[in-house]
């Protein structure tokens, strides 16, 4: 089971969402207390950081549903976009959550998952190595992320306004 995050690794969290690096697991003990102040902080830093990110990964993924050949370059795009998904799932995992925020935080794990799941899969079907006919057309209906971008924006929307009343 993971160590829980002290609040000073939120903090360092949620400015450092932008770099590589993972949150550090913390040495064994008892958990510190979170309020839930630091909690919806955190949990607003990752979701603000992939609702930034969707634009991007909804035109690489639009775009492998273009007719025609898929430009090369469009699978390191959504290698790294996958990536970035992937980390936005395992920063919101490790993020402590109480009550309310914790149905947020795990609406926004699926949410996130999603995303990667939706950028994997598209550069399944735009790089195959073998067309089939019942593949292409699933490659030629990809058209983005669709509703659960919008639900994910929604979500962190809300916890905005919460945090803000």
């Amino acid at each position: 089971m993971p160590a829980t995050p002290r609040p000073t690794v939120l903090r360092r969290l949620a400015h450092r969402l932008g770099r590589p690096a993972p949150p550090r697991a913390l040495p064994p003990g008892p958990p510190p207390e979170d309020g839930p102040d630091t909690q919806r902080a955190a949990l607003l830093a990752v979701l603000d950081a992939a609702v930034a990110e969707q634009a991007r990964s909804d035109r690489a993924i639009a775009a492998c549903g273009e007719p025609g050949p898929v430009p090369a370059e469009l699978a390191q795009l959504l290698t790294r976009q996958s990536v970035r998904y992937a980390r936005f799932a395992g920063w919101l995992r490790v993020l402590p959550a109480d009550g309310e925020l914790a149905g947020a935080r795990d609406l926004a794990i699926r949410l996130v998952s999603y995303h990667q799941w939706m950028l994997h899969q598209s550069a399944n079907l735009a790089f195959a190595a073998h067309r089939r006919p019942g593949s292409e057309a699933a490659r030629r209906s990809i058209n983005g992320l669709g509703a659960p971008a919008d639900r994910l924006q929604r979500l962190r929307d809300g916890l905005r306004a919460n945090d803000a009343a």
